[in-house]
């Protein structure tokens, strides 16, 4: 056969067989993976800015919170949920728990061939963007605040950042909890925000995508003076400029009729509740139990 001829069909079938796989990847669902209900605050970014996309999301509830535990910890169950996640060919992974993303964000970047999308740095940035007087809090799990991950995240986006950080441990579980519209939260969140009362800032990282569920309680301790960082939303912007850029975006046109699937480790009535009430879709969650092993 002419040489020329040859190169020819190569590349003819070389670029249907790249186009087949683009399509593949295009129609595969984007993984999410939280500690608990926190994660469901980067699900609904996403939701709003990728209607097309499916959405496959698991969410720690049996053993959250990740924050007091140790790192190699919140390594393992990390793992175990992103396992999960892979038997279902997600073609993208956002890890929505800022304490998972400080731990494993940078060995499941390079373990993995798709993007993987972390919470800390987008929120980061989004801090720098709006702060006027270089002055930003950071409030988020042990583990997250212990680690110094969003300090550092600050600090190299502009050197000059005065950087305040505060645990609030007691604030996950009154999540996971359900108690969204309990007034008894209030007081949990005042004296879990208490140590910031003297400090000099103008923004506040929601460092733990928990958090932004409790924001009223968050914004009426801090005062409306207060900018509040979330960084649901610039993870999301995040993820859907990656999948643009390397042409995986859903692509259906005007048709929108995502399936999602939600899982979780815990009570999964408690689970939907929350999730509904957040997302204002219908949830339907299935249970898995990580500690019986893969299914």
């Amino acid at each position: 056969m002419n040489r020329g001829i040859y190169i020819s069909i190569y590349w003819v079938l070389t670029k249907d067989s790249t186009r087949k796989e683009a399509t593949e990847l295009m129609k595969r669902g984007i993984g999410i993976i939280d500690s608990g209900v926190g994660g469901l605050t980067v699900a609904k970014e996403v939701l709003r800015q990728l209607p097309r996309e499916d959405i496959l999301y698991f969410g720690d509830t049996a053993r959250c919170p990740y924050g007091p535990r140790p790192a190699e910890e919140v390594r393992e169950f990390s793992l175990q949920m992103i396992r999960f996640l892979l038997q279902h060919k997600i073609k993208a992974l956002m890890i929505g728990c800022n304490t998972a993303a400080a731990v494993v964000l940078q060995e499941v970047s390079e373990m993995l061939d798709i993007p993987v999308i972390g919470v800390i740095e987008p929120g980061a940035r989004s801090a720098i963007k709006e702060t006027d007087t270089g002055r930003i809090a950071v409030i988020g799990t042990e583990g997250t605040i212990r680690s110094g991950a969003y300090a550092a995240a600050l600090r190299k986006l502009n050197p000059q950042i005065q950087v305040t950080s505060l645990a609030c441990p007691t604030l996950v579980p009154l999540v996971e909890s359900g108690r969204l519209h309990d007034r008894e939260g209030i007081t949990i969140v005042r004296e879990a925000l208490a140590p910031l009362a003297g400090e000099d800032f103008d923004t506040l990282i929601l460092g733990c995508t928990h958090y932004p569920l409790i924001a009223p309680f968050i914004q009426e301790v801090v005062g409306e003076g207060i900018t509040l960082i979330s960084s649901a939303e610039e993870a999301a912007r995040e993820l859907s400029t990656v999948l643009w850029h390397r042409r995986m975006l859903a692509n259906g046109g005007d048709v929108v009729n995502p399936m999602h699937q939600f899982f979780t480790s815990g009570n999964s009535e408690l689970f939907m509740s929350i999730a509904e009430e957040w997302l204002n879709i219908k949830v339907q969650a299935k249970q898995i139990d990580l500690e019986a092993g893969l299914s």
